[in-house]
Formats: C-alpha cells, structure tokens, sequence
C-alpha cells in the first residue's frame, strides 16, 4: 500500500474445546490466529493485534493479550509484516487505580509491545477515564509516556458507542474540548507521535480533526461507517485505517487501495470508491447498536469464510447478536463475494440455523433473509 497506510484490528479465534468459564481467561487456538494475521498480512494489510477487535476488555484478558502481542511480533519479523500493538492498562481492577498504578501499567504494556518490534497504540484505558479529574491528567499521563517510547506511538480515541467506560475522555464530556486536549498533547511532543486513530462515528468530526493535526502526523480512520469517504479524502487531505471491519473485508479493501495506489486523481478515487462502496450495507449491519459486539459478526465472518474451523468465541461473545442479525451478515457478505467458497459457507450457515431449529418448510436449503 502506498498512497494510504492500512491496518486490520484482527480478530482472535478461541480454542473451542478448553473446559473455560464466561469470565475466566481466555483460551485460544493459536495455529488459527497466527494464521489469519498471515492471511492479511498476504493481501499487503498490516495487523492491528490486541485491540478492540481482538476482545480486550470483552474475553481477552492482559495474560491473553500479551502472549499474542510476543507471537504476533515473532510471526511479523518471520513475514516481514506491518504490525501495530495495543498497549493499555487492563491487567488493573476496573476500579479504584491511582493515576501512578495507571500510568505504571501502561508502561508494562508499551515496554512488552516495544521489545516485540511492534508500533505502540496508546489505547484508552477504562482506569484513567475513571480516575482522571480532568484534561491536566490526561495530558500528565500521557505526556509522561511519550517521553520515554522509543518509538512514535498511535493515539487512540475509542468512542462511548464502542466502551460505554470511556465516556468523556479526554477530560471532557464536550467532544470539541477534548479534541482540544488531544491537540495540546500532540503539540507538546512533536515526534512522538505517529497518527490518531480515530473511532467516533462521526466523519465531520474525524475531518475536522484531521485537518488541525500537524502535517506529520497521521489520522487512522477507526469509523466503520464512513470509512472510504474518509480514506478517500478531499482537497485538504485524507486518512489512513485502522480498522476492524478490515478484518472481514481483507480481499476487497486491499483491492480498493491498490486502485488508489494505480490510478492518480480522480480516476483512482472513483475506482477506490466503486470497489469500497458496496461493502459500507455490510459494515453499518456488523457495527450496528450496540456497537461494541460487532466481533460477532466479525467472527461469523471468518468461520463462514473458512478461517477457522468453528463459531466459538472467548468469554461465549457468539450469543452477543441474534439469529437474524447473523443470517443478515451471511446475505450481505456473500452478495458481496466475500466467501472463497461460497457452498461451504451456505452450508456452514444452514448447519448452525439447524441447531436453533430452524429449517426450510419443504426441507431444502435455507436461505438468508
């Protein structure tokens, strides 16, 4: 990819047969998740490992996190892989951290993420919303942090549709106040950091902050519903990705890209969006309220798609979404010719309708609706 920078925020695949508990710590088929990252990394994408997507906070508990974040690190060194890592505060309590265990925490994380060869994502942390009296904090901690990396660090701002816990950060409830405080921060450590990844939804927000941001740092679109206006970009500039519906739609993002790459101008914008376009109905139907179980469908995806062997995810998230929501994710991507093989993934699709007891009246192939 060369005219945009692109992640995948991946996905995890369970290990369906551990004897584990809703909330105990997760168990994973590392053979599987291994070999999705190199599936993506295949199509030229890079990997956004241990993030939202992954379930943190959601299943994936740090213990979890950080033995993927060392074999996801070892297996992009062996592929020559692009790969960014979330480093967070998650191995606390979800209450009652002082700004001290906050900020030592993260430090963990970045000192792991770091010695894996891997692009630090400062990622919110539940802990510091919580604590956090205000904007000073925020600017505090985080500025701490960026004097020790070693490296230029991504900038993340999950939004409340995604982690209810985060609601307000940045030290303010009004998103322009804290789209101000993100600024300062970034002003204050020219060199430290690379981009923001922007998850909130909202496309004029994201290009107005867009457009502040200092020329050398970059903006991640995370919005999975305006994502390729986004990337696209207008006269005064565009956004990279870092997304996790990329995750699915691997093939033909990548396609989009390269079209963007090939042609200059309008031309390779129009290509762009013809190719991206049409995979929005499906993006809005996996990220649709409430938010935060879009893994779901990301995970329905991938076993429909033939990535993995089963619908089992960590901390039993496979019941966040219904029947129907399922059936309409199945429809939309196979429209799309997003399965390799279509008849395994129809036939996957009726198999898991059969275990809910739903079946065609005459006894023939159900079909989504």
């Amino acid at each position: 990819m060369r005219s945009r920078t692109v992640y995948a925020a991946a996905h995890v695949v369970a290990d369906p047969l551990a004897d584990t508990q809703p909330d105990g710590p997760a168990a994973l088929d590392w053979d599987a998740t291994l070999a999705f990252r190199h599936h993506l990394w295949s199509h030229g994408l890079g990997v956004a490992e241990a993030m939202d997507t992954a379930q943190r906070g959601m299943g994936l508990d740090w213990t979890g996190a950080a033995e993927l974040i060392r074999r996801s690190g070892a297996e992009a060194r062996a592929a020559g892989g692009l790969l960014a890592c979330g480093a967070g505060t998650d191995q606390l309590p979800p209450q009652g951290a002082t700004l001290a265990d906050i900020r030592a925490a993260y430090e963990e994380q970045l000192t792991l993420v770091e010695d894996a060869g891997a692009r630090p994502v400062l990622m919110a942390s539940r802990q510091l919303a919580a604590a956090a009296t205000g904007p000073d904090d925020y600017l505090e901690l985080y500025g701490g942090l960026l004097r020790q990396t070693t490296r230029p660090v991504i900038l993340h701002w999950l939004g409340p549709m995604f982690d209810p816990a985060l609601h307000g950060y940045w030290g303010s409830a009004d998103p322009d106040a804290a789209t101000n405080t993100l600024l300062d921060l970034i002003a204050a450590h020219p060199g430290k950091v690379d981009g923001v990844k922007v998850s909130l939804l909202d496309a004029g927000r994201e290009v107005r902050l867009r457009r502040r941001l200092p020329g050398a740092v970059r903006c991640y679109t995370g919005d999975d519903f305006h994502y390729p206006e986004l990337i696209a970009g207008d006269d005064h500039g565009f956004s990279h990705a870092l997304l996790g519906v990329f995750d699915p739609l691997a093939p033909l993002a990548a396609d989009a890209v390269r079209r963007l790459d090939d042609a200059q101008g309008p031309e390779g914008t129009a290509a762009f969006r013809a190719a991206l376009d049409p995979t929005v109905a499906l993006a809005r139907h996996l990220f649709q309220a409430p938010t935060r179980y879009y893994k779901t469908g990301v995970v329905l995806l991938a076993w429909l798609a033939g990535h993995q062997s089963h619908f089992t995810m960590v901390g039993g998230l496979q019941s966040a979404r219904s029947l129907p929501h399922l059936r309409r994710a199945h429809e939309l991507a196979d429209a799309l010719g997003l399965f390799p093989d279509p008849e395994l993934a129809a036939a996957r699709m009726r198999g898991l309708l059969a275990v809910h007891g739903v079946k065609d009246p005459a006894g023939e192939t159900v079909r989504p609706v």
